[in-house]
Formats: C-alpha cells, structure tokens, sequence
C-alpha cells in the first residue's frame, strides 16, 4: 500500500483493520486498499476498527464503503462486544468465479 505522500508500507491481511496508525488524510486509500486485498485473498467479514471519539473517521470509513459498490455487499456497526460503534463490520462480496 502507499501513503499519500508516496511512501509504500505493507499490512498483514487479516480479517481487521486497525486504522489508529494512520493519518485521516490516508484512511480513504487504505480502507479501500485493505478491502480489495481481502476480497483477493478470500476474507469476506473484515472488522475495520476507526475509533469512537467524534465519529468523524467512523464518517469517512462509511463514505468509503458507500462507494465501493462493486466489491461491499454491506456493512454495519459491530456489536457491542465487537467494538460498537467504534468499529465496522464489512461483508465483501466475493470475487467473481474465473474461466475454468
């Protein structure tokens, strides 16, 4: 993945994405990034976990997922045991089946 300003890094792709380290400048590419390296590797429940504070990186993650159409089937507010509102469950929709 890449930084606004440019500098690459790499996560682990794992079914949650911890998104405190990043600056809200960067939150935008990497949810979206993150997702689509999900969907390629078969992980289709993905907690992203944004926070709770005023709400305003929550807003950002769900513009987000808003917008990629094509690759999230839904997503919603996890459970409270789950991070509530300080964290979102997405489902991704899976990748379409390749020629055989």
């Amino acid at each position: 993945m890449t930084h606004d300003n440019g500098e690459h890094f790499r996560l682990p792709i794992t079914e949650e994405l911890d998104l405190h380290a990043f600056a809200p400048r960067d939150v935008p590419s990497v949810v979206e990034e993150y997702l689509r390296a999900c969907r390629e590797e078969g992980l289709l429940l993905v907690r992203v976990v944004h926070g709770r504070g005023r709400g305003v990186q929550r807003a950002e993650v769900h513009r987000v997922l808003r917008r990629m159409t094509e690759e999230v089937e839904g997503f919603a507010d996890a459970p409270p045991g789950s991070g509530g509102w300080g964290a979102t469950l997405v489902r991704l929709r899976p990748l379409p089946a390749g020629p055989q």
